[in-house]
């Protein structure tokens, strides 16, 4: 049986993780805006909330080592305490408004990384807490977990390898937190939970290869990388094409 959508849900599982892999962000800014052309905005969270298994084994383990475990926790406490709020919008808005919104708030968030915009404040627990309200909020009615937090992280002083370690983290950890509620409220199928099946592979190879690349000298690059990747997605998910 082949999927609707499989073989451009399994493109953007690849360049996903190959990004995830390397710049430790990235992921649901290039999966969700293609997923959500092909497949429903609920099926496209869910799809991406399994394929975050795939994380979970490759890029997480490594990762821990070298984040900050306070603020990491901190913040991972706080999106899974928002994730049910964000699933809930997204079971009830209409799918073409989430389209719309998946595609604006990736575009937003790349516009924003271009003009080397940084946060002045000391991170500490109050911003933890906030970021990771967004964090989970978001995450949950969008998918788009990483827009603030990517602006948050990346807008810090913290060394290229933390900042990855710490996004990683956060993202794939809260991620994963989508499945448990979306079962609870309701919103997760078996034709969901395979298309997510379906990613793992391709996401996890991308995602190896992307920590293979890796290399701490060669920020500028991955991060150019990133955005040209993020705004092809983000463009080629707008609802003004007819798919």
């Amino acid at each position: 049986m082949v999927i609707d959508g499989f073989w451009w849900m399994a493109m953007a599982s690849v360049l996903a993780g190959t990004v995830y892999g390397f710049a430790g962000f990235g992921a649901a800014l290039i999966f969700m805006p293609i997923a959500v052309m092909v497949v429903d905005p609920v099926v496209a969270v869910t799809a991406l909330s399994v394929s975050a298994l795939s994380s979970f084994v490759t890029l997480v383990p490594q990762a821990w080592r070298e984040a900050d475990k306070r603020a990491v926790l901190t913040m991972l406490g706080t999106a899974i305490a928002f994730v049910p709020l964000g699933i809930w919008l997204l079971r009830t808005t209409d799918p073409t408004v989430l389209r719309w919104s998946v595609s604006i708030l990736a575009l937003a968030t790349l516009v924003i990384l271009l003009t080397g915009w940084r946060h002045r404040q000391t991170p500490g627990t109050p911003a933890w807490l906030g970021v990771g309200a967004g964090v989970g909020f978001l995450g949950g009615a969008t998918g788009l977990n990483g827009p603030i937090l990517i602006l948050f992280q990346l807008g810090g002083q913290d060394e290229i390898a933390r900042t990855r370690a710490n996004t990683i983290v956060v993202l794939t950890c809260s991620g994963l937190a989508y499945l448990p509620f979306l079962a609870l409220q309701g919103a997760l199928t078996q034709s969901s939970l395979i298309a997510g099946a379906a990613q793992l592979i391709p996401y996890g190879a991308g995602a190896l290869v992307g920590r293979q690349l890796f290399n701490p000298g060669k920020t500028g690059l991955y991060r150019t990388i990133a955005y040209i990747m993020i705004g092809a997605a983000a463009f080629l998910g707008l609802p003004i094409w007819g798919t």
